[in-house]
């Protein structure tokens, strides 16, 4: 692809993203899965993946799973003392807090309007999502499940939720006229440009590090 075609697919790229239809995940363990569910957001346009781990540690990429798309999104690492703190703050911006769980007031994923200003969050593969993260939701809901098995990969319920929110958005037109201001698509096509071709003209010699950045209220 030449130089002016890769600039244009960057630019229909930003044009289709969805800065208000994010995702979080509440401690997660797996970075296989984290590497998953960035793909699969990327592949629905979305720009802003948060993520917390019961360590505060960093989990890697796995290049191999993303395929290159955890160069499209933007990473964000928030501290584990933070996230209720970080979740209040959503809400405050006009966020609605759509939570995975699997309880008596929860609604099915396909009942809620992800038009909306909407911050998926899903749980952790060992105890699912947080007390204290359930308690910010705004709406809880499930994925209808028919047989013995209560329960799918998070990866694998994440794409389901996302496709839902796709879906959604494009019968909304979403899509099709830029949710990004002009100034802030060619502030991050500028970045993105940048390390692409740092990227591809190092033919992987580089080892460059993609902006992960904490989100830390303390």
């Amino acid at each position: 692809m030449g130089t002016q075609e890769r600039l244009a697919r960057i630019d229909d790229i930003l044009t289709r993203k969805q800065p208000h239809l994010q995702v979080m995940l509440d401690s997660v363990h797996n970075s296989q899965n984290l590497s998953t569910i960035i793909r699969t957001a990327d592949a629905v346009g979305v720009l802003n993946i948060y993520y917390t781990t019961p360590l505060n540690e960093t989990l890697r990429i796995h290049k191999t799973i993303t395929q290159g798309a955890h160069r499209w999104t933007h990473r964000y690492r928030v501290a584990e003392t933070a996230k209720v703190k970080f979740l209040q703050q959503k809400k405050k911006e006009g966020f609605q807090v759509v939570v995975t769980h699997l309880e008596e007031r929860a609604v099915s994923f396909r009942d809620v309007d992800y038009t909306k200003p909407t911050l998926i969050v899903m749980g952790n593969e060992k105890e699912g999502v947080s007390a204290e993260v359930i308690a910010e939701a705004t709406d809880i809901i499930v994925i209808p499940m028919q047989g013995m098995v209560q329960s799918l990969n998070v990866s694998v319920a994440t794409a389901l939720i996302l496709y839902e929110a796709e879906r959604q958005r494009e019968n909304a037109g979403l899509y099709i006229s830029p949710q990004l201001s002009l100034e802030k698509r060619e502030t991050i096509k500028a970045d993105w440009v940048y390390r692409d071709s740092i990227a591809r003209r190092s033919k992987g010699e580089i080892a460059l590090e993609f902006k992960e950045l904490l989100i830390d209220f303390e």
